[in-house]
């Protein structure tokens, strides 16, 4: 069960000294995957960005053309220390990521091999600032969002699930987790149909949507309001994106503490180990090439988006 996978890694992130080196050594023991990390220093402090790859039996790794899926596990920081003592609520994405990886890198010990590649990446800091923000506040980053999408957004994936805590808002008043639109090259396209029956397959219940903007599409820094950065790996490639947002009925400030739920955690592995297994056979698609391309010709490009500036 995704379960198991989320309480092992809960309880490694849920420290003053974890780091990239210790969650690289959760996976020494899995001798198909490759776990690599780097550290990144800027002027509010340092992180650790983590990358897994989990190979597939045809993926592009091992020389097939399987499509590739990334999951990105999107936060500012684990925890807020000093100020704040234990895991913040904005950890959420990076457990659910790192679990992912661990079901996954499980699962091929099992011979249970997907088809194409995964690769997983997330940024641990038990240490990070944060920021005012309304209706709560958020926790804030180490370093900027252009070195976050640099080192989390890879190059050769073909789609992106971002995985975020958004619970800062009052606009989601879900308890679990919800899905986005497909965000693509500016464009806010259709929640796939895909996806959600994934989602009510996996949860047992009828799928949860949530609202995004343009504001929210576009860079941070450039002065409009955002929901949170959960949509931000979509300014930064041109695969589609889709934002996981493990969410709360109540309105819960990413800094505060005891605030993350494991088993709404593990809801969202589940989805995102679902994807994978199928994104790699083709029965999963995020959005449909031929009506993208058909509001490409009737509206032309929206990539302007994607940048600071038009």
């Amino acid at each position: 069960m995704s379960l198991q996978q989320t309480l092992q890694v809960f309880e490694l992130l849920d420290s003053a000294y974890i780091d990239g080196q210790q969650i690289v050594d959760l996976f020494a023991a899995y001798p198909g995957v490759k776990a690599s990390t780097k550290r990144v220093s800027g002027p509010k402090g340092r992180t650790d960005f983590v990358r897994i790859d989990i190979p597939g039996a045809q993926g592009k790794s091992n020389g097939g053309n399987a499509p590739t899926l990334g999951i990105i596990g999107r936060l500012g920081g684990i925890g807020a220390r000093p100020t704040r003592i234990g895991m913040v609520s904005d950890a959420d994405g990076a457990v659910a990521a790192v679990s992912s990886a661990l079901k996954l890198a499980h699962m091929q010990t099992k011979g249970d091999v997907l088809a194409g590649d995964v690769i997983i990446t997330t940024h641990i800091c038990p240490d990070a600032p944060t920021r005012p923000h309304e209706p709560v506040d958020f926790m804030d980053s180490p370093c900027d969002d252009i070195t976050m999408n640099d080192n989390e957004v890879i190059a050769g994936v073909d789609a992106i699930l971002s995985i975020d805590t958004t619970k800062g808002n009052r606009i989601l008043n879900h308890k679990g987790y919800a899905l986005s639109p497909t965000v693509k090259e500016g464009y806010i396209l259709r929640v796939s149909e895909d996806l959600l029956r994934i989602m009510e397959m996996t949860s047992g219940k009828p799928a949860v949507t949530f609202p995004i903007t343009t504001q929210d599409i576009t860079p941070y820094g450039n002065g409009v309001y955002h929901l949170n950065s959960i949509l931000q790996p979509s300014t930064a490639t041109d695969v589609p994106v889709v934002g996981v947002a493990i969410c709360a009925e109540s309105v819960v400030p990413g800094c505060g503490t005891g605030a993350s739920h494991e088993v709404d955690i593990a809801s969202a592995v589940k989805f995102a180990v679902e994807v994978a297994k199928e994104f790699g056979r083709e029965t999963c698609h995020f959005y449909d090439p031929q009506e993208y391309a058909l509001l490409l010709s009737l509206y032309g490009s929206l990539s302007h988006l994607r940048n600071r500036k038009a």
